[in-house]
């Protein structure tokens, strides 16, 4: 006859390595997600332009989870379904606009569309306010 604590210790193993799939799996997920959402994520790398501005894009990182499992029963030995899944949701907020050491927020207003359109779209606009704003600043500093 087998020592009761001797099967404890056979099932508390057996049980451990049913879970280090699952563990396995919510590991390497995160792993991925944080491999995607790093710093270059929500401050940009900085854009130059010819005429001496330099624009850093500020985003908003949103970012969900989940994962799951089962083990079936214990007559097999081996049963294990398990899952995890994550998702990622970048929205720009602004533009930190510099030019000749002066630092000014640009926001940027995300409508309902894809956000990647409305930044193509207004990458011509938001080059003209800065453009103005800073001509407007030097005439001022002339007078």
């Amino acid at each position: 006859m087998q020592d009761i604590s001797a099967m404890r210790r056979k099932d508390n193993k057996m049980d451990n390595e049913k879970k280090m799939p699952l563990n396995d799996l919510i590991r390497s997920t995160m792993d991925k997600v944080h491999e995607m959402a790093d710093t270059n994520t929500i401050v940009g790398q900085p854009i130059s332009t010819a005429d001496g501005v330099t624009l850093i894009p500020i985003s908003k990182v949103s970012v969900g989870f989940g994962g799951g499992g089962g083990d079936y029963g214990k007559p097999e030995q081996n049963n294990f379904g398990g899952g995890a899944g994550a998702g990622m949701k970048i929205d720009p907020v602004a533009f930190l606009v510099i030019k000749d050491g002066i630092t000014r927020v640009l926001p940027v207003a995300v409508p309902p569309v894809s956000t990647v359109d409305r930044i193509v779209e207004m990458a011509p606009d938001i080059m003209d306010k800065v453009e103005k704003y800073f001509d407007r600043k030097e005439s001022k500093e002339t007078l």
